[in-house]
């Protein structure tokens, strides 16, 4: 009995997809499994609160002076190969910096960390993307929740092995093993051949600044780019502002107990996962413009309100639907970065990710400016002013597929 030829294709499409899921999968987890060992190692490094925060700095920054690279890594080594070593890298630096005896090691290592997991994001995303192609429906956005499901799975593997009393040195050794043998056997089931590959149907409906063909780079490229970036950034701000703030605008402002404030990033990132979760069925059937639109409206209308009439539950269900409303802004503005015309393969999806993460570096510092100038009440602005920001934006992105 033989298997015909579009019955090998679907086989092998499935398995790149599982593939792809396991490298987002293992992205999350390698770096969640070093954040609850930060104490420890400030403690034992006896670093003060500010070169603490210089040192734990040189994570993002790495990313940031990397990311551009990702772009002529994957034309190079092809996207799967790069997420591969990026994750091999990542392990490598996380480990370093568990075990380093020294601030400037300490920082250094989470530097090469830095540098390599922007490499890795960048990468892995363009092959998921590829595959998506292959799909000829979204399933991006189901790749960014199995990420999520990992940086979740880290930290508690992260918690086991402190409420065990092992080493952090045993510890992220065994994190950097296990998940580089997983990123190198999902290796072995992602796509071969060339990085470009046409759609399995044309789209009937062009987005803003698509063109048929090969085009040059132009101001319509410049323009949907820019937005892309803006609306990478809008999702960002609300993540950050949901990590960074809103347990100390619960527990400080509202006088929540620290319990209930916990509650404000909880729902931020549990919204935000089942927004990714459904994510694709309502592009598919509704398209990544009025996904993002509505996302947008949901995101600024569901804060501002809270902003507006201060409730400890109130704010809760304002987080929450932030997080909802902005789930798929990224993996929207990567698709899209992705396809641009007269762009080198990645290198659209590299500028909007590293532009991306200059704003997630910029974001905390400019909110906290603004909070002890103003209020944090004044400060968490940003996150409705994000969702306008997604909702006037989203004409750059691809309408419903016809």
């Amino acid at each position: 009995m033989t298997i015909d030829a579009p019955s090998r294709l679907a086989q092998t499409d499935r398995q790149a997809r599982v593939a792809v899921a396991v490298l987002f999968f293992t992205n999350g987890a390698l770096f969640a499994n070093l954040l609850p060992r930060y104490p420890q190692i400030k403690a034992d490094l006896d670093l003060s609160n500010a070169v603490y925060g210089l040192a734990v700095a040189a994570f993002p920054a790495g990313a940031i002076a990397a990311g551009l690279a990702a772009g002529a890594a994957i034309r190079r080594l092809g996207s799967a190969r790069a997420a591969v070593l990026g994750t091999l890298l990542t392990g490598a630096g996380i480990l370093a910096a568990g075990l380093a005896d020294s601030v400037v090691l300490f920082a250094g290592a989470l530097f090469l960390a830095g540098a390599m997991d922007s490499v890795t994001d960048v990468a892995q995303n363009a092959h998921g993307l590829r595959v998506q192609r292959r799909y000829g429906r979204s399933i991006i956005n189901s790749f960014h929740a199995i990420w999520s499901i990992g940086a979740v799975a880290g930290g508690c593997m992260a918690a086991a092995a402190v409420a065990l009393g092992l080493s952090r040195g045993l510890h992220l050794t065994i994190s950097a093993v296990v998940f580089a043998i997983a990123a190198c056997v999902a290796l072995r089931f992602c796509l071969s051949g060339p990085e470009s590959e046409p759609s399995p149907e044309p789209e009937a409906d062009a987005h803003v600044g698509r063109q048929a063909g090969p085009a040059a780079p132009g101001r319509r490229t410049v323009y949907v780019l820019t937005a892309l970036v803006l609306i990478a950034t809008a999702g960002t701000l609300v993540e950050d502002a949901g990590s960074s703030w809103a347990t100390l605008y619960l527990s400080g402002s509202l006088h929540a107990s620290v319990t209930l404030a916990a509650f404000g990033y909880i729902a931020l990132v549990g919204a935000q996962f089942v927004g990714r979760v459904i994510g694709d069925r309502l592009v598919d059937r509704f398209g990544q413009r009025t996904v993002a639109r509505t996302g947008g409206l949901i995101a600024a209308v569901g804060m501002g309100l809270a902003l507006a009439v201060p409730t400890v539950p109130g704010t809760v269900l304002g987080f929450a639907a932030a997080g909802f409303g902005v789930a798929t802004l990224v993996p929207a503005a990567m698709h899209e970065a992705d396809e641009l015309p007269g762009l080198k393969p990645g290198s659209g999806l590299a500028i909007v990710s590293w532009l991306m993460r200059l704003g997630f570096l910029a974001s905390p510092p400019i909110v906290g400016l603004v909070t002890d100038a103003t209020s944090l009440r004044i400060g968490l602005l940003v996150v409705p002013l994000a969702g306008v920001l997604a909702f006037l934006l989203a004409g750059v992105l691809h309408a419903r597929r016809r």
